[in-house]
């Protein structure tokens, strides 16, 4: 090895799943959100679905996430709680093939995405 360079494996995260199961874990964080072409019926079931399962009181007229007030708005904030909270594997944010996956923080103003 060169000196001054460190070994590749310093640089890999790894953890341990409740299984027992050694696994990298991706460093990078990652957003589900609606997809813009997505079908409004398909949306409004994934808003029903999410908040029947987790508590979506952001959304609730008021509160950070509620504006815009838009379908598209709120599918998002309740698709990425659901994708967050289930370990951000990309199978929990397909949701009908509406749903991607993002890279670049979608949080605005005061409405923070998990």
């Amino acid at each position: 090895m060169a000196k001054g360079t460190l070994p590749f494996f310093l640089f890999l995260v790894l953890s341990f799943t409740s299984g027992g199961i050694l696994k990298a874990v991706n460093a990078q964080k990652t957003w589900c959100v609606a997809k813009p072409s997505s079908d409004p019926t398909i949306l409004r079931n994934n808003i029903d679905y999410v908040c029947s399962q987790f508590d979506c009181g952001i959304l609730q007229m008021g509160c950070p996430c509620f504006y815009p007030d838009n379908l598209i708005n709120h599918a998002s904030v309740a698709m990425n709680l659901y994708y967050q909270a289930k370990g951000r594997n990309h199978w929990n944010c397909h949701f009908d093939n509406t749903g991607l996956i993002v890279v670049t923080d979608p949080s605005y103003g005061n409405c923070v995405y998990a």
